[in-house]
């Protein structure tokens, strides 16, 4: 009779703070403000983030997000050099119109330094790191219609895709509105992590280099 009682009563102490200890899971949306800050490729654009959160505990978790983002443009001056020394003129100064688009994936670590994930009542302060694929398309236009068999071109006429793995680094700060609900804001900034050149961009060392201010809503389920 007594093993009855204590066993069921032993289960119960056991299960409910590991089931209190069980992962929970968010959703986040935010809408964002886009810097490339690499010289000879800089402009502003607005985009949207979808986040999933993956809390394996109140404090540290795994994110994973995908952002889009409009069109950035920029404009480059650029020379033409001629292939031949017998070609005239040696050289075409012209102008190159670009557009640049870009889509992004990320998944890495999430920290809370200050709160966590479910706070009720205070502001909360987290640290964000992580790798990410960045997916680009660029879109030029010549100021002149340039002969390419007679002339090297800088950058090259036309449309392309492009791709970079970054180094993602974040911080955001964080308040429950009620229920389940947060509003939060975040600084990030997408650090290239490999180069593969593409002739359609006329800066591709380190290149796009973004930084990034977002607000937004995260639903805890």
């Amino acid at each position: 009779m007594l093993k009855k009682i204590i066993i069921p009563v032993f289960l119960l102490l056991v299960i409910k703070p590991a089931a209190a200890q069980q992962p929970r899971f968010s959703m986040a949306t935010d809408l964002a403000l886009q810097r490339n800050f690499k010289k000879e490729q800089q402009y502003w654009v607005v985009g949207q983030t979808i986040l999933a959160n993956f809390h394996l505990t109140p404090k540290e978790g795994i994110y994973t997000w995908f952002a889009y983002y409009t069109n950035g443009n920029f404009k480059n001056n650029i020379t033409a050099i001629a292939k031949s020394a017998t070609t005239q003129p040696q050289q075409i100064a012209y102008s190159n119109d670009a557009k640049m688009r870009i889509k992004h994936f990320s998944i890495g670590w999430k920290k809370y330094l200050k709160g966590t994930s479910e706070e009720e009542n205070n502001w909360s302060l987290y640290g964000m790191a992580g790798f990410g694929l960045l997916l680009g398309r660029v879109e030029n236009s010549h100021s002149v219609i340039i002969d390419t068999a007679m002339y090297d071109t800088p950058v090259r006429s036309g449309k392309a895709n492009f791709k970079r793995l970054t180094f993602d680094l974040g911080l955001g700060w964080e308040l429950p509105v009620g229920g389940d609900f947060y509003f939060y804001t975040e600084a990030k900034v997408l650090i290239p992590a490999s180069d593969y050149p593409s002739k359609f961009i006329f800066v591709n060392n380190n290149a796009p280099l973004t930084g990034i201010l977002s607000v937004g809503l995260r639903v805890l389920f």
